[in-house]
């Protein structure tokens, strides 16, 4: 009985001995502090990249931050619908609740800068770009997209050009169609196909802001840079002749667009000049990664491009971003993401996949297409102007009320109260 009571003691010793073991750990120093730790080893990294090529190379991004941070858990809180509509309102709704995600895409410029950074929801991150070493790797115009106030706000991952024009090459060697630098050309070849039975311009506006890329492009065409970006700048008046006469060539281009335009989206629309129902499409660049990945077109041989008439040596700049949102708990790990995400390795490994090229002018043209390349250099060397249709040049509720009366206007086309609109709208320029 000794030896039984004495081992039974021995045991109870031991049991005792482990939880202090274990109680002590948890109060700052063992291996419960650890697991405290790993619980808040996680990103959340909210987008709209749902589709074609956009997903590919946000996963492909995940991947890459996820071989370097293995410890780090990615929670891939992308939400489709909208092209972006969708997830801006499930993200202010967050916003405005304190609950924001560890970080998330913005557009360069006023989204940025008169949306989340006026509202004071973002950390500057001057002192993360002079530790990256990133402050001659972005364009000064870049930066300065993603500032306000002297503080850097986000890191570019992309640079998506806006004022290009797609076409089906068949189509045009066809009908012997030369690529049209001037409206008057552009009218002209619009003409030669409307006559030979081809749609000569595919437009998916379902959703308004595809319609108004097409507007401001006409717009920069008209204006020319300087002006263009006086009129969001109030400097020129809505009614101004310039800002007319746009008008007038958007009437007339839309003559030529799809009849179904109104119940197709992007997509559906590029998806007509793929299969040679349209000749041309104005998108942003997104559209050559959709040709190529999910059409599997070639680019020089199934389908071209070039800039929009009136517009060579001009860039319509849109760029995605990801900053750093106050509020959040997971500083550092976040700011690992942002790293990679801001590295020439990230950015080689992102933009092939989504049709776009790296922000970073660093990066490696062997990387990327014959159509990367090219845009690479226009982007180097060409006079860089904001895109009003995805939040840039303008506040969100100017844009607002644009994509409203461009939607108008493209069922009734009356060019005086589109005009009178857009003056009345200037207001919250």
């Amino acid at each position: 009985m000794k030896k039984l009571f004495s081992l039974f003691l021995l045991v109870l010793s031991a049991l005792i001995f482990v939880g202090c073991s274990s109680d002590s750990s948890s109060d700052g120093e063992g291996d419960g502090a650890n697991d405290a730790g790993e619980d808040n080893k996680k990103v959340e990294i909210f987008s709209w990249w749902t589709g074609a090529g956009e997903e590919d190379g946000l996963l492909a991004l995940i991947d890459l931050f996820k071989e370097k941070h293995p410890e780090v858990e990615v929670d891939n809180a992308a939400i489709s619908g909208g092209a972006g509509t969708n997830a801006k309102a499930v993200l202010a709704t967050r916003m405005q609740g304190d609950d924001p995600p560890s970080t998330f895409q913005v557009h360069g410029g006023d989204e940025l800068n008169e949306g989340w950074v006026a509202a004071d929801k973002m950390q500057p991150l001057n002192d993360f770009f002079e530790e990256q070493g990133w402050m001659d790797k972005f364009p000064q115009d870049l930066i300065d997209m993603v500032s306000k106030d002297g503080n850097i706000y986000s890191v570019p991952v992309n640079i998506h050009r806006g004022n290009v024009m797609f076409y089906n090459m068949d189509i045009f060697e066809e009908h012997g169609i030369e690529i049209p630098t001037t409206f008057d050309e552009f009218f002209a070849a619009a003409d030669k196909l409307q006559e030979a039975g081809v749609t000569p311009l595919a437009l998916g506006d379902k959703e308004a802001w595809t319609a108004t890329q097409l507007f401001e492009n006409i717009l920069l065409g008209v204006l020319e840079p300087e002006d263009y970006t006086a009129l969001f700048n109030g400097e020129i008046p809505f009614d101004d002749e310039g800002v007319v006469e746009a008008a007038e060539i958007f009437k007339k281009t839309l003559d030529y667009v799809n009849e179904d335009h109104a119940s197709r989206n992007w997509q559906d629309a590029s998806q007509l000049v793929g299969n040679g129902e349209a000749a041309m499409i104005n998108m942003g660049d997104w559209a050559k990664g959709y040709f190529s990945n999910d059409l599997n077109l070639e680019t020089n041989e199934d389908f071209g491009y070039f800039p929009n008439p009136e517009t060579v040596g001009e860039f319509v700049i849109i760029t995605d971003t990801f900053g750093l949102p106050k509020g959040i708990d997971n500083e550092e790990e976040t700011k690992e993401f942002l790293a990679v995400l801001g590295s020439v390795e990230g950015q080689d490994v992102f933009n092939p996949l989504k049709g776009s090229i790296p922000a970073r002018l660093d990066a490696d043209p062997s990387k990327y297409d014959q159509y990367g390349k090219d845009t690479m250099e226009d982007f180097s060397e060409a006079k860089l102007v904001p895109t009003l249709a995805h939040g840039s040049a303008a506040p969100e509720g100017f844009l607002t009320k644009v994509n409203q009366a461009v939607n108008i206007f493209v069922t009734q086309r009356d060019v005086d109260t589109f005009i009178d609109t857009l003056k009345k709208a200037a207001s919250d320029l």
